[in-house]
């Protein structure tokens, strides 16, 4: 890419009077004249309410965007006259959200520097206190990490991120909340790592938490898109009525109700409002319903067709292979068609004079021919007679092939429509393990609802080993596509954009291998199939010959079986050609009936099981040991017990990894456990109705998702049937969330994007806090929640928390102990089990005590 490249780069980073609007949101402005300056060596931190352009100005030293006005200089020189490649080559970005590619650990780090060692790879998972879980995985840094990373935990998932960017030695550091996924020792190993990496780096940090920034050269405070306040912590905290004091009060105002428990032992930064995040939490809402309220059959076609023509009794794994598969297939398509079967029957019909025609046209040929040998008095009235058959035919021709083409297409228009929406309907209601399986990931099954084998019906057998290797390739290359396009900050960051175009072709090339291997096949098969057919019309126009030549047959009579014979081999070549489509078709109804095929093992649309009609919320695991099913061989849990009171909050604290989150995987039923039991109210939840259990508990994650809709659309996923306006706004107005909702130009009909691009982390957080309100559950499952949101954003939505909380269980996960500190109930785990459990008080009295310890390292931290 054209552009300067600097000899040698000091770091100085300039935003000289920035303007710029968001292209998806021309009419807001994001940054209003902004103008920052981080001299060279020094680390700079910029906090702020959200939304307020805080990791706009990161996006801009990035290049993903360019200001509409103003200047990004990098020692002096625009970013625009730089070579993108080389810039973004000396800048390491890692954001709140890490995102992993559906490869290797290894792999992942890697993108950091390529070409690099694994000693090099070892050591910066070191420095990034990454080493010693990687080491306990059975496949050590050639684990694979799931589709996004979803076989990591949060924690896991940022300290690769961290690694990753520790292996790009970059001049720049950008660090976007890098530590809050983490845990408190976890925090305080890779604060020092980052800390080390920081010397002579400039380095710019986005912080919600001020406790994070104390410590760095200037603060810089921006509302609205402009710079309010600016310089070091001692000298901005001297203004009490300054804006970085009011944040400092608003993030401490909540701690201090409770900061009276024991305020000799534990340290004013763990004195944050423990409502304030527990409530927080509620941010990536999981939703038993929302199945049902986004996947309606809209497509008006009839689905209640017999269970057992649509879904096989075998599991996937299970099914016949070859030709008879084919042939099942065919019959089960056919019958998923049958109420279209007066188009099919039509359409036949149809066909049939189609194929009709073209012997027919042999047949009228060589009698034409004939009549050019009459006298020219015949000649001219047979002459009118011939064309007027053929005009009635090209007519007859016309309606037949419209008909055809016209009947079929909407039989199998409809027909397509149908497998979809069974398929789509089948996938969704699978349990979550399912999708753990590479063979499983969105790249994978994306391919397998469209298109899926690359075979002809006559060398079916031959073509039908190569199809199904060309399958797996086509879903790897579909995957690598799959993951750079919903990751592609990510490599445009680390400069990957050849590396996975690299990857992408190196897929393809033994895609394309295949290919040729499969039309060397395909090409002698077809080959040999017109070479016979040009045989035939040798050898009947010899027999033809012959025939005249001894007298038992005429001229006319020879010239009608040859062209008969000609046109009908044409007809037949034609649909032959025709053939590898019809093994296409047969071979995606295989691949899609394997997905109709296969029984989910926690299916969330069964209606069996019980419903309880007044659920207080008591739960409990007795005896649970659980491993994941794509890692078999880590034990998760071993004989785990925990009961939780109704009405009460819990807090599970522990290191990355410990299982914490885990635990409301299997109380939500994503998975089973392997043995023991969990219950809700004294009722195994594997009795009671999956979706009904469902219903009855708010999940809010650790990374909020939103789904490429409205705004409106993505807070109404909480709650069955009709939601009114009052009741969408209202829930804004308790996350915090309306104001800023308001005054975007399209209000609550604007588009979030993909996964939520459109809205800023903060954004996203609180549109997922409504989302969680408005489904009112009697059980709240909240995964660290807030950690995107700014102190007064905090502040006001825990308050509304604190409402939705009372008279529910609540079960927290937290890594920050300030936001579990005022819980019921504290449990630590600890490699599986719990090692400490009581309420704050009670465990800081454990002399030596894992709980105490936590406490300590999280007071040394600051």
């Amino acid at each position: 890419m054209s552009g300067m490249v600097l000899e040698n780069i000091k770091g100085d980073v300039e935003l000289k009077d920035v303007y710029f609007r968001y292209p998806a949101r021309p009419g807001q402005l994001i940054l209003d004249g902004l103008s920052l300056q981080v001299a060279s060596g020094t680390t700079m931190a910029i906090v702020g309410e959200s939304g307020s352009g805080k990791s706009t100005v990161i996006s801009l030293v990035e290049r993903f965007y360019d200001p509409q006005a103003g200047e990004v200089l990098i020692d002096g020189v625009n970013i625009k006259n730089l070579s993108l490649d080389w810039i973004r080559g000396k800048i390491g970005l890692v954001s709140q959200e890490p995102l992993l590619f559906m490869t290797s650990i290894k792999d992942n780090i890697i993108y950091g520097k390529e070409n690099a060692t694994l000693e090099e790879i070892k050591r910066s998972a070191e420095l990034a206190n990454a080493a010693n879980f990687i080491d306990k995985l059975p496949n050590g840094y050639d684990t694979l990490v799931g589709q996004r990373g979803t076989l990591l935990s949060g924690g896991q998932k940022q300290r690769i991120a961290i690694a990753r960017a520790i292996l790009k030695d970059p001049k720049i550091l950008l660090l976007d909340e890098a530590t809050s996924a983490l845990d408190v020792e976890s925090e305080r190993i890779v604060q020092e790592a980052i800390n080390r990496i920081l010397v002579e780096r400039t380095t710019l940090v986005v912080a919600h938490r001020l406790s994070t920034v104390r410590n760095v050269d200037c603060i810089t405070v921006v509302h609205q898109g402009k710079i309010v306040e600016q310089g070091p912590h001692h000298a901005l905290v001297k203004d009490p009525n300054g804006a970085y004091s009011q944040l400092i009060r608003l993030q401490e105002t909540r701690g201090d109700e409770r900061r009276k428990i024991q305020d000799s032992e534990v340290p004013n930064s763990l004195s944050k409002s423990t409502s304030l995040s527990v409530r927080r939490s509620m941010t990536n809402v999981s939703f038993g319903n929302s199945n049902r309220h986004s996947f309606k059959n809209t497509l008006g076609l009839s689905v209640e067709l017999h269970e057992d023509a649509i879904t096989g009794e075998q599991n996937n794994e299970d099914l016949p292979n070859g030709m008879t598969l084919q042939k099942e297939a065919v019959g089960r398509l056919f019958y998923l068609n049958k109420p279209e079967v007066p188009f099919l029957l039509l359409g036949a019909i149809a066909a049939s004079v189609h194929g009709v025609i073209l012997p027919f046209y042999g047949l009228l040929m060589s009698g034409s021919i004939k009549s050019f040998y009459e006298p020219p008095d015949k000649l001219r009235k047979d002459s009118s007679f011939w064309a007027l058959i053929f005009v009635v035919l090209g007519i007859a021709s016309f309606i037949a092939i419209t008909a055809e083409y016209l009947l079929f297409g909407i039989a199998g228009g409809k027909l397509i429509e149908r497998v979809r929406t069974l398929s789509f309907q089948n996938i969704v209601h699978q349990e979550v393990a399912w999708f753990d399986n590479p063979s499983s990931s969105s790249g994978a099954l994306g391919t397998r609802l469209s298109v899926d084998a690359l075979n002809g019906y006559a060398q079916a057998k031959f073509l039908k080993g190569f199809g199904e290797e060309a399958k797996e390739m086509y879903e790897d290359a579909s995957q690598v596509a799959t993951d750079a396009v919903g990751s592609i900050r990510t490599i445009a960051s680390f400069c990957a954009e050849k590396r996975v175009v690299t990857t992408y072709n190196k897929k393809c090339e033994a895609l394309r291998k295949q290919g040729i291997q499969s039309g060397i096949v395909g090409g002698l098969g077809f080959g040999f199939s017109f070479m016979v057919l040009y045989f035939t019309f040798a050898l009947c126009f010899y027999v033809g010959a012959q025939f005249v030549r001894q007298g038992k047959a005429t001229f006319a009579d020879v010239s009608k079986v040859f062209f008969a014979l000609v046109f009908a081999t044409v007809g037949v070549s034609s649909a032959s050609a025709l053939a590898s489509n019809a093994t296409k078709a047969k071979d995606s109804a295989i691949s899609v009936f394997s997905i109709l095929d296969r029984k989910s093992k926690i299916n969330t649309n069964s209606d069996e099981g019980m419903m309880l009609e007044n659920v207080t919320g008591d739960i409990e695991f007795s005896n649970v040991s659980f491993k994941y099913p794509s890692r078999p061989d880590v034990q998760i849990f071993s004989d785990f017990t925990l009961h939780i009171p109704s009405r009460k909050t819990i807090a599970l604290v522990g290191e990355s990894g410990s299982g914490k989150s885990t635990i409301i995987s299997l109380l939500e039923r994503f998975y089973d456990p392997d043995s023991g039991s969990i219950s809700v109210d004294g009722v195994e939840i594997k009795s009671l109705k999956i979706s009904w259990l469902r219903d009855q508990m708010g999940l809010v994650g650790q990374e909020p998702v939103l789904f490429n809709d409205t705004i409106r659309a993505n807070i109404t996923y909480g709650k069955h049937g009709e939601v009114t306006e009052e009741e969408v706004t209202g829930v804004a107005k308790a996350a915090n969330a309306h104001e800023f909702i308001s005054s975007l130009p399209q209000g609550y009909d604007t588009l979030v994007g993909e996964k939520g691009v459109q809205l800023s982390g903060g954004q996203k957080q609180r549109v997922a806090i409504a989302r969680a309100i408005i489904k009112d559950p009697k059980i709240l499952l909240l995964d660290e929640a807030t950690s995107a949101l700014d102190a007064e954003s905090e502040r006001i939505v825990q308050d509304a928390l604190d409402r939705v909380m009372v008279s529910r269980t609540t079960i927290v996960v937290a890594h920050r102990l300030s936001t579990i500190k005022g819980a019921d109930a504290i449990a630590v785990l600890k490699e599986g089990k719990i090692a400490e459990k009581g309420n704050h008080e009670a465990l800081m009295r454990i002399k030596d005590g894992v709980y105490a310890s936590l406490v300590e390292l999280r007071s040394n931290s600051k």
